[in-house]
């Protein structure tokens, strides 16, 4: 598969041997181009790259404490572009914090878990779908 036709995927979490281990999850079982980013300023700096999907952790504190979370990024990826999926990934098993991120305009909300990856898969699979769909109608509607 090309580039053209692949999914690209941005991974946001300062945890490395979880991202590492996600991306690799990614790249085994799925066709995705697979940018990761350590920090939340770090996937704000490359979102002109125009990512389909990016997966946000929660609180993104452990390199560098001052570092945005991942709720200021959500608000930043959406203020740059309303339209990009983030699915928010965290160790919070908590509704608040996945209504929180709700209200901020999250796709999704995704504990960390032995399942993640799968449910992950699940929720770009449904995205993609919508936003084909989506493309699909507005091309429709646009020759009407």
């Amino acid at each position: 598969m090309n580039n053209e036709t692949k999914i690209k995927l941005f991974l946001v979490d300062d945890d490395a041997l979880f991202l590492k281990s996600l991306e690799i999850e990614f790249m085994d079982n799925a066709d995705f181009e697979i940018e990761t980013f350590s920090t939340g300023e770090l996937c704000v700096a490359n979102l002109f790259k125009k990512p389909d999907v990016i997966i946000l952790d929660y609180f993104l504190d452990g390199i560098e404490k001052d570092a945005m979370n991942g709720l200021e990024t959500l608000d930043k990826i959406k203020a740059f572009n309303k339209d990009i999926s983030v699915i928010v990934l965290s160790s919070q098993d908590k509704i608040t914090v996945a209504v929180e991120c709700m209200h901020h305009k999250a796709t999704d909300y995704i504990v960390k878990s032995e399942t993640a990856f799968l449910r992950l898969k699940k929720v770009i699979t449904e995205v993609m779908t919508f936003k084909k769909m989506e493309n699909q109608l507005k091309w429709y509607m646009e020759r009407m």
